[in-house]
């Protein structure tokens, strides 16, 4: 298993400074955003697409710092009801995915997208309960008309190029959000391409167990981001887990995100690492810096620090002497 990052957090730096500091903390490999939410201002796909020699250049930052990429991340929704919205997620992740085959790289992120209500909706919506019955007349239309013939085409297309995985990150506010979820797209288009950026934080303020989670999603797991949260029980003994006040209002929300080891104990992020050993993950866990009572630095090496106690980076044994 590897140490990684996710650079997103470092984009006012350029990026052969910011490999290099991150090689001087131990990190061995980059998580690249190029487009979609994450932005790309580390991995521009249509400036490399159309250069060999900046391909290159990239190359050779991460030859000389000792890394790989993980994967290249273009999180965004493409199913979103305005058409030019969907749109413009779309073709950055068509970008990713023709960057990654030149990259060699197998995996891309982004979320599963979240359609409208109707064909004719403006904003997306978001269903979390049964009733009244409306509720499951969207889900049907979402799933049915919209997420899943999306995903069926979208993962042909990505495959045609050499990328294995779709690994969408299971959050609230899009249709994948939990492993059920996970589980009932990736099944519903071919069984093996759409898979799980597996990030704790977002399923431990949902309420759910992540070593539990992994043991779900078994091969499914494509790959890893490493973030905390800390869920306040007195806020959600009064309010509950859902909480739309905005992420700077840390005193007053239900949860926030913390850099790693600042929600969860060492034991629990060792339980985590050995259920993904147990299920044959052993590919990077990378760092996703979201916490906002830290530096972007503070943040970064404090987790790698702790993290390099937590992981296993070794080959699982083939035998054991004991038995």
């Amino acid at each position: 298993m590897r140490l990684g990052v996710l650079t997103v957090i470092l984009s006012n730096e350029p990026f052969d400074k910011a490999a290099k500091y991150l090689s001087g903390l131990g990190v061995g490999a980059v998580e690249l955003g190029c487009g979609g939410y994450p932005g790309d201002a580390h991995c521009k796909p249509k400036e490399l697409l159309s250069s060999e020699a900046k391909i290159k250049d990239l190359k050779k930052i991460l030859e000389d710092n000792g890394l790989i990429i993980s994967a290249l991340s273009t999180h965004g929704n493409p199913t979103h009801p305005n058409k030019d919205e969907a749109k413009k997620f779309h073709d950055d992740f068509e970008a990713a995915v023709c960057l990654a085959e030149k990259l060699n790289v197998e995996t891309v992120i982004t979320f599963s997208g979240c359609p409208g209500d109707h064909e004719g909706a403006k904003y997306p919506n978001w269903v979390t309960c049964p009733w009244p019955p409306d509720f499951l007349d969207i889900l049907d239309y979402q799933w049915d008309s919209v997420l899943i013939p999306y995903w069926k085409k979208t993962a042909e297309f990505a495959k045609n190029r050499g990328v294995k995985n779709i690994a969408l990150e299971m959050h609230p506010g899009f249709c994948v959000y939990n492993p059920e979820t996970l589980l009932k797209l990736r099944n519903a288009v071919d069984g093996k391409t759409i898979g799980a950026n597996f990030d704790p934080s977002h399923l431990w303020w949902q309420g759910m167990d992540p070593v539990k989670a992994v043991m779900e999603l078994g091969p499914a797991i494509q790959h890893f981001h490493a973030k905390d949260v800390r869920v306040d029980k007195y806020t959600t003994a009064a309010n509950g887990v859902l909480d739309t006040k905005h992420y700077t209002q840390e005193a007053e929300r239900s949860w926030v995100f913390r850099s790693v080891g600042y929600g969860h104990d060492m034991q629990t992020w060792r339980d985590i690492v050995s259920a993904l050993r147990l299920v044959g993950y052993d590919h990077v866990m990378s760092i996703e810096h979201e916490d906002s009572l830290m530096s972007a630095k503070e943040g970064l090496e404090k987790a790698v620090d702790f993290l390099k106690k937590a992981m296993v980076f070794e080959p699982k044994p083939t035998s054991i002497s004991w038995a």
